[in-house]
């Protein structure tokens, strides 16, 4: 007896001292944590004044670490016209992805798409010609054709009012929280809007979910039933660092242009989305555009703070099959700050502590929020789990649930 209460006593102060040491560990850290948030106080330059953009609404994304870099009414609803025709042919390459169409596959023109507004943009299919999907792509991004557009449309789903119940299930999948289409092409209808916020979000999943498709962007002419029709968008000729994307006019929406450059930035390249919105001119929508982008170059870095799944931190885990984790990011991590100002940002780390097993993998367990030398919240991470940690065996998780109660 008196052998099995100094066995319990023993156990007890054993169970105390690792506690004791969870205890000055977790303490250590947090003044390390302190120590290391008083470093660099200096503050950044004043804010970097913005163009004056002769636009109704305009914005500017860096999507390389997708920070608005500057703006002006944003989220005002507008009418966005061709712009529509982003989400048709994200649509369709998804589709394509999908193997549900194929990009040799004939498709035979109805009058329907043939008969659309004959005034408008067109690439010329004829009724009951067949035309590849390949054709009606190039067409529908280089021409704009509206033709093409209610074509592709018909193809994928049977029908363009089916076809925009795709559209707007993407646009709601990717957060587009203003937004709503009803057609494919952008000809006006009142249910059809927009937002310029919204319309970088497509252009940025345009670029970054279907890069096969992309370079279509950038053909500056193509020719179809005989008939060469050039690209609307002047900065394919004007800068060589344009590779896209895509132009709209309808009288109440005025020109507008959605345009993307790539630049090299020290030991990577960079991608600007400028989206503008009701200029007076299709000069001036090119000239805005222009603009934009030189001042974002011009005056921001982008750095790279983290690479994907290298492990950040290696937090203690409770309850688990392994006594920690590898937390990180699962994708390269950038954050564009005003030029030679990189060094002076502060990323810091706070976790959801205790973390307790299971643990999947990717779930978030924690955030990393990006400070400015002056205590400005740059952009804020999710942090993830790099890797699974299941639950330990009953004993392990008796122990770990003393120990929590305990702390």
């Amino acid at each position: 007896m008196h052998d099995r209460h100094g066995h319990r006593v023993r156990l007890i102060q054993s169970l105390m001292k690792k506690l004791f040491a969870v205890i000055a560990a977790t303490v250590f850290s947090l003044s390390a944590a302190v120590t290391s948030n008083t470093w660099a106080q200096t503050s950044f330059a004043q804010a970097i004044p913005a163009p004056t953009i002769a636009a109704k609404s305009w914005l500017l994304l860096d999507s390389t670490s997708n920070q608005v870099l500057a703006s002006n009414e944003a989220d005002m609803r507008i009418e966005p016209a061709s712009l529509v025709k982003l989400m048709t042919a994200y649509v369709a390459f998804s589709a394509i992805q999908e193997k549900r169409i194929s990009l040799n596959q004939m498709i035979t023109v109805s009058t329907n798409a043939w008969k659309v507004d004959a005034e408008s943009s067109k690439m010329f299919i004829e009724p009951r010609v067949p035309v590849s999907v390949n054709d009606l792509l190039y067409g529908l991004i280089v021409q704009s054709g509206n033709d093409a557009a209610v074509a592709l449309a018909e193809a994928v789903a049977g029908t363009e009012e089916a076809f925009a119940t795709l559209m707007n299930r993407e646009a709601e999948r990717m957060g587009m929280k203003s937004t709503r289409f009803s057609n494919s092409h952008g000809l006006p209808s009142p249910n059809n809007y927009s937002t310029a916020r919204d319309l970088s979000i497509l252009a940025t999943h345009l670029v970054n979910d279907h890069p096969e498709f992309y370079k279509i962007y950038s053909t500056k002419e193509f020719t179809y039933n005989k008939i060469k029709q050039a690209n609307r968008n002047r900065l394919l000729w004007l800068d060589p660092s344009v590779d896209g994307m895509k132009t709209g006019h309808t009288q109440e929406a005025g020109y507008c242009l959605i345009s993307t450059a790539k630049r090299p930035n020290g030991t990577h390249e960079r991608r600007l989305i400028s989206v503008v919105i009701g200029t007076n001119s299709d000069q001036a929508r090119s000239q805005e555009s222009q603009k934009l982008l030189n001042w974002g170059f011009q005056n921001f870095d982008t750095v790279k703070l983290y690479a994907k799944n290298v492990a950040i931190a290696t937090p203690n885990v409770w309850k688990g099959s392994q006594n920690s984790i590898k937390i990180g990011f699962t994708r390269d991590v950038y954050v564009t700050v005003p030029k030679g100002q990189g060094a002076k940002i502060k990323p810091l780390l706070s976790r959801k502590d205790p973390l307790v097993a299971p643990i999947d993998k990717n779930s978030q367990v924690g955030t990393v929020k990006v400070m400015s030398a002056d205590n400005k919240v740059i952009a804020e991470l999710p942090v993830l789990a790099l890797e699974q940690v299941a639950q330990a065996g009953l004993f392990g998780r008796a122990l770990d649930s003393i120990r929590l109660w305990i702390h």
